[in-house]
Formats: C-alpha cells, structure tokens, sequence
C-alpha cells in the first residue's frame, strides 16, 4: 500500500531531524513560526491525538472527536524547554502503532466514519491520509527552515 510507504518514508526523515544540533533546532521556517524544536514536539503529540483518534474509529461506532488547539499545546506544555528525547520515542512508537493498524485496517474499515468537531464526517481512511499529510508538510516547513541562513 502506498500509505504503507509515506508513513515509513516520514518516519525515517523526521527521526533523522531529532538529531539535528541545537543551532539547527532553533532555526525557524518564517517569521512568528515554531522553530524545529517545536514542531518535532508537536509531531510527537499530533501523533498520540490522531493514534488516539484512529483507534477510537476502529473500536467504537458513531464517535465525535474534537480538536485540538495546536499552539495551546505548544505554548502550555512548554515546548521550548521540554527534553527532545521524550518527544523522540512517543513519536516514533506511535508511529509504529499507527503503521501497524494502517496495515490491518485502512482497506477493510477505511471508510468507517465519524463526526470531527472542526470538520464534519470524516472516514478512517481520511485520518490515516491526515497522520501522512500532516507529518510531510512539517517535514516541508523544517526543510524551508534549514535552509534559510
């Protein structure tokens, strides 16, 4: 399957980005944006939320998920002094769980549905996409942001 391929292909390059040095994790991709740092840390919760919310599609019927408020999280948990190597293993665990019930159900549930409290009905099939989507444009902002000088 191709999603297959996208999860593992952006768990292998955000992985790499937890290694970047302290310099390099202070850069930022834009004026008023998070700074790498900051966004691994928000891909290790961005994550748990939407494992939380995949299993939450496979296991019980007619669910409503809410939203999550991003630069709250960021902002309230203190991303900037929080230790990398926590966010490191949640993510890459999560991902491991996330790849795994990919394999199992995306086809077969995949269009499952439930109700997004920002978006409207949803599919599993759609969240899954999302867990790959958002993980690229992230990968796409820290790119922008390595190379800026």
């Amino acid at each position: 399957m191709e999603i297959i391929t996208q999860l593992q292909s952006a768990k292998q390059k955000t992985l790499s980005l937890f290694q970047l040095s302290e310099s390099d994790l202070n850069k930022t991709y834009g004026k008023d944006k998070w700074n790498i740092k900051q966004i691994l840390h928000h891909l290790a919760d961005a994550e748990c939320v939407l494992y939380d919310r995949i299993k939450r599609i496979i296991s019980e019927p007619k669910q409503v998920i809410w939203a999550f408020d991003q630069d709250l999280w960021c902002k309230n948990l203190n991303y900037q002094d929080l230790p990398l190597e926590i966010s490191e293993k949640i993510y890459e665990s999560t991902r491991n769980a996330i790849i795994f019930y990919t394999r199992k159900f995306y086809e077969i549930l995949g269009d499952k549905t439930f109700i997004h409290s920002e978006t409207g009905v949803r599919t599993l099939k759609d969240e899954i996409d999302k867990v790959a989507w958002h993980n690229q444009n992230h990968l796409e902002q820290i790119e922008m942001a390595l190379k800026k000088i």
